[in-house]
This record gives C-alpha cells, structure tokens and sequence, in this order.
C-alpha cells in the first residue's frame, strides 16, 4: 500500500473511530486496510492531535531534507577532491574534469558540469580540427635541424616543402610543441680592470660618472648626464637632453679634458653609452684608465651615487621643468651653488672650488698637511710617499 493513500489527519481520524468503539476488524475492513498497517499507526500516530502530527510530518520532511544536503555536500566535496592538485582552468582541462567525476563517483553530467564550472554544450563538445600529425612531425624535425629558427623561418621552409597552415596555426603548433627559441644571455660587455680603485690624492686624478632621468611636466623623459672630480667633490658637468648616446658622452668628456686636463682613471657603472664601441676607443685613444664597477654594486661608485642623492633631493624634486631649456638653465645654477656656495660635509664644510684652489697638483690638502712638530725637528726630516710633481712621481727625505 502506498503511503500517499492515507494523509496523517485521515489516519488520525481512523485511531478515533477505533477510540470510539469500533472493532478492529469492522475498521479495517471498512477502511481496506490490513491489522498490521492499524497497529502500525496506532503506534505511531496513538494519542495524537492533527495539529501535532503536522508538525511531526513536517519535522520528518525537514530531516529528509537536511540528510539529503549533508549528503549532497560530501558527494560534493569527494568530487572536488578528485581533482585537487589538477589545473583546471582550459576547456579542455575542465573536460577531462568531468569525465573523471563522472567515471570515479558515478554522478550525472549535470552535477559534474555545475562542480568544475563548465557549460554542458563545452563537456559535450568534439573537435573537428584535425591532428596535424605529419605537420608536427616535420616541425619537430625542422627545430631539430635548425635550433635558432623561429616558427616564421621554419614556416618557410615548411611552405617549400608543400604544407600551408597560416601563421596563427603554425604559431599554436610551434607553442604546443615546445619549441620556443631560448634567449641567449645578454650581450658581452666590456669590464675594464677589476683592480680595487685606488683612494684619489689630488684633484683631477679621478673621475665618476653616472646618468640621472627625470621628466618635464607634459611627461617627457629626460637623462642628465653627472660628472664629478672624486677628490674635490667639484661637479664638472651636468648634461641633459633626451638622448645620450656613447658617442655623445665621448664628445662631452673631451671638451671637459680640454677644460680639466685628463684624469688618470675614469669609473662608471656597466651602462650601455659607457661599455659602447665609442667609448672604449675614446678610452683607448685618450690612453685614460676607465674602471666598470661590478653590476649591481652601485657603493662602488659612491661618490657620484651620493652626488646623484643631492641632485635629486636639492634640485630636481624642488623644481617643475617647463621645457628642456628651462631644465637646463636651472641645473647650470645649481650646478654653480653647489661648486661655490653649497657647503660639503666630507670636504670640513669648505666648497669644492675651495679645495681644488686650496690644494694644487702634488701637494697634500690643508686638513692633511702634517704642520712642523719639535719631534719633526728632531728628526729633521718627513717621510711623503705616493704624491706627484711635474708629471712625476717622488719618493724621498725633506731635510
């Protein structure tokens, strides 16, 4: 007997017939049920109200229910631990998804499909393209034979031989078979001497050199090309435009020789103008020294890096340049301040005209020249090492 033949308030009402006297017989039979099912509701439903075996009804539903959820929810999470650890973010990955749902834990395509995400139209769909496989073939055989071309190069030689796939074709079968070109290193560069650098004496004797970018106000880049004296301080030059090449910076370096006179060594960072063919001939023909300091070890240079620090914070992060005239001007006189005006505080608060005036080729700065002493007199003489006069180099006793 099927239970939807009787609701809960006729079964109730059927206990009152039998409460009210009526043999169990005559009930049943009046009913069309058997003694079983009576006692059967008698034990269920015996003492209840209507209103009460509604609310039992609907408390049985509700736990159909929620069993029915909680099991769902694990069926879920089994599926989904399935494919832990799996990328599934392609069609195709996202195929092969469901189909293993499907398969592991037998559920339909529709709960499978709503798990990993995917319309049923994608998990039911089949590929008419073909699977190039002479085509692939022939590719791998050509990248095999030929390890620096890239898929246009072996495009052709592949049309010669007969095949015609289109460039986005061939470009897919050339990524899927991953046959992409590797990158070679990045281009040799000129290291100059890696000889530690010797601690200038006297002005002129050394040089750093460094580019600073920065932009006008329409968004225009802009480098400056930094030159200081490492002995001085003194900032020899401050060039700017939107392109300076090794050529450029070889053209500026002699007119500064001509100013300066020439350095004995030169130091630079690994840039590109620096490590140019221009500038390693200006470097050869100037028969002048010029130091790489190793990449990435920006302290090696830090007399400049620390000029670049006050350029910036002094000058170009006070100052909106207009045009690169206006850019220009402004770094002329800032360039006069800090030469004149500006106190160092490596250089005892003095100016670096100050210094270069103050101490001339051959000679030790004030702040380092040993003043006569009685043990000096009693000695008579001073030991000085590692200057240069003339053009050359003394060691020996001042009486």
């Amino acid at each position: 007997m099927k239970r939807s033949r009787f609701t809960e308030e006729q079964i109730i009402g059927v206990l009152k017939e039998q409460e009210a006297g009526l043999k169990v017989s005559d009930l049943c039979r009046k009913h069309g049920i058997s003694d079983a099912t009576f006692y059967k509701w008698k034990t269920r439903y015996g003492g209840l109200e209507v209103s009460e075996a509604k609310r039992l009804k609907a408390l049985e539903d509700e736990n159909s229910r929620l069993k029915r959820l909680l099991a769902d929810a694990m069926l879920d999470n089994a599926a989904l631990k399935e494919i832990v650890g799996k990328k599934v973010v392609t069609p195709v990955a996202k195929r092969q998804a469901v189909r293993h749902i499907q398969e592991a834990l037998a559920l339909s395509e529709r709960r499978a499909c709503a798990l990993v995400g995917l319309a049923r139209r994608v998990a039911r769909y089949v590929s008419t393209r073909s699977d190039d496989a002479a085509l692939r073939q022939r590719l791998r055989d050509l990248a095999c034979q030929r390890r620096r071309f890239g898929y246009r190069r072996l495009g052709c030689l592949l049309a010669r031989e007969g095949f015609s796939p289109n460039h986005k074709e061939l470009f897919r079968l050339y990524q899927e078979e991953g046959l992409k070109v590797r990158h070679r290193g990045g281009r040799k560069r000129a290291l100059g001497t890696r000889a530690p650098v010797t601690i200038p004496q006297e002005p002129g004797q050394r040089w750093s050199l460094d580019f600073v970018s920065d932009a006008l106000i329409c968004g225009r880049r802009f480098r400056i090309l930094a030159v200081i004296d490492d002995f001085s301080r003194k900032n020899l030059a401050l060039v700017a435009d939107t392109s300076l090449s090794g050529g450029r910076v070889a053209r500026e370096l002699t007119a500064l020789v001509e100013r300066y006179g020439k350095p004995l060594m030169i130091v630079s960072d690994n840039g590109t103008e620096f490590t140019s063919h221009a500038i390693l001939k200006w470097a050869d023909e100037m028969k002048i020294e010029w130091h790489y300091i190793a990449p990435g070890k920006p302290q090696q240079d830090g007399f400049v890096e620390s000029f670049n620090g006050r350029l910036r914070d002094e000058c170009l992060n006070e100052t909106l340049f207009t045009s690169l005239s206006h850019a220009r001007q402004v770094l002329a006189d800032w360039r006069e301040d800090y030469n004149t005006v500006r106190p160092h505080s490596q250089l005892d608060g003095r100016t670096p005209d100050q210094v270069a005036r103050q101490v001339s080729r051959g000679h030790a700065p004030e702040t380092l020249a040993i003043p006569s002493t009685p043990s000096h007199k009693r000695t008579g003489s001073l030991l000085l090492s590692g200057y240069k006069k003339g053009g050359t180099s003394f060691d020996g006793l001042i009486d």
